[in-house]
């Protein structure tokens, strides 16, 4: 089994592809060790001390490092952690308890009148922020629109990432804008 590695934006974050479906829906990001009990893998990688953050994508997995932790000491660590779970065919939640893991939905905010506007942000962000930061090891979650102004979490590789705030105002700010005429600014949360 092979699993390729690629750079992220974020230099603390590195992409691992395994070739596979990591997640069959949705994302999970793990920002601390209590969050990554849920799921073995993630607990692993944890485990190895110099890792700050896991991020469960698609058909990848992004791992984030400690300030000062460098990536040539930390990466076969982690590559062999990845190797022995998809070669073994594990899942990334205990049998019998996925059901019971829940991941609460954090709280939207907007205006009902607003519903229009928040549904075009929404299809904006689908279909053309969302595979590009995935494409960088991440994912951005729509949280809210509040008199012009679109809040947005940063997960994975973007989460921390240095360039978040110009892909933030310099990207996906500009084009909500340029669709979105009602938009005035975006925020991360």
């Amino acid at each position: 089994m092979l699993i390729e590695t690629e750079p992220t934006p974020n230099p603390a974050t590195v992409k691992f592809i395994p070739g596979r479906v990591v997640m069959g829906m949705g994302t999970r990001d793990f920002a601390t060790p209590e969050e990554a009990e849920a799921s073995p893998l993630a607990s692993a990688l944890f485990g190895l001390g110099d890792v700050t953050g896991v991020f469960f994508g698609g058909d990848f997995i992004s791992v984030t490092i400690a300030p000062g932790a460098e990536w040539s000491d930390v990466k076969p660590d982690v590559l062999s952690i990845l190797l022995e779970h998809f070669s073994a065919n594990m899942p990334l939640f205990p049998a019998g308890s996925a059901g019971g893991i829940v991941v609460p939905e954090e709280e939207e905010f907007a205006d009902p009148a607003d519903a229009e506007i928040v549904a075009q942000i929404r299809e904006l962000i689908d279909t053309r922020v969302r595979p590009a930061v995935a494409n960088d090891g991440g994912d951005i979650v729509y949280r809210g629109f509040d008199r012009g102004t679109v809040y947005l979490r940063m997960q994975g590789a973007c989460s921390g990432c240095p360039s978040s705030t110009a892909t933030l105002k310099n990207g996906i700010e500009q084009l909500l804008k340029h669709y979105v005429p009602e938009v005035t600014e975006v925020r991360a949360v």
